[in-house]
């Protein structure tokens, strides 16, 4: 059975205390200073998971709101984090005030919502004017990624095959006892979508890895795995 809550004992064993390799070493310290950058006092994860984001915000002084389907995961982050804020509730559909957040977060989570265009709406409602919606996300490259992942030749260089790029199209993907449907959608996408509902790109990257096994580093560095964004919805 795929699905986040069948996944979900193995996605709590697999991000652990401080989450995974991508998480720790490429994206958590450039996601937190854009955090920074803004100050927001109260912020909304949409896809929070088992809730990590938001207990490292809570740690800064922020007030967090999570929201995540799942409702496993959204029990472990109640138990992990009692004190904080956590609905079950998927992105489309989710009951929050409209304006009553400085900045949404979709950390690694708009490739797991089936409708994009409705999660948007819902998620830049709730976004106050004049403030954020921070997005970290996997490439797109990635997510048009045949299975086989990194190809090492018997001779010449590992290559990383992909395939039908400009096709959006659910994608089955396991590893580690995790098995769930992403959803590969080209870049244009994303920033049409977002253009589209009037935001103001304010932060592009594509952030390095910077830490853990020199072998893994190199392996992420070769090609970008994920890229951040930060856009400002206008006052």
């Amino acid at each position: 059975m795929t699905g986040w809550d069948a996944s979900a004992e193995a996605w709590i064993s697999v991000q652990g205390e401080h989450g995974d390799f991508g998480r720790q070493h490429v994206l958590d310290a450039p996601m937190l200073a854009r955090v920074a950058a803004h100050a927001p006092a109260r912020v909304i994860d949409v896809g929070c998971g088992e809730g990590r984001f938001c207990r490292m915000l809570a740690a800064r002084g922020i007030a967090t709101t999570g929201i995540d389907p799942a409702a496993a995961l959204i029990d472990q982050a109640r138990r992990l984090h009692p004190d904080g804020d956590y609905q079950v509730a998927a992105a489309e559909t989710m009951a929050v005030a409209d304006g009553g957040f400085d900045m949404a977060v979709c950390y690694l989570s708009l490739i797991d919502m089936p409708d994009l265009d409705a999660a948007l709406a819902r998620i830049i409602a709730a976004i106050r004017p004049g403030g954020h919606l921070l997005i970290a996300n996997l490439t797109a490259f990635n997510t048009a990624a045949v299975h086989l992942g990194w190809v090492k030749p018997a001779t010449g260089e590992p290559h990383f095959p992909i395939d039908h790029y400009l096709e959006e199209r659910p994608r089955r993907t396991s590893w580690q006892g995790i098995d769930i449907i992403n959803h590969h959608r080209p870049l244009k996408r994303y920033m049409q979508a977002l253009l589209g509902r009037g935001l103001l790109l304010a932060h592009f990257d594509e952030p390095p890895a910077t830490g853990g096994p020199a072998d893994k580093r190199d392996r992420y560095n070769r090609v970008p795995n994920f890229h951040i964004m930060d856009w400002r919805k206008p006052a």
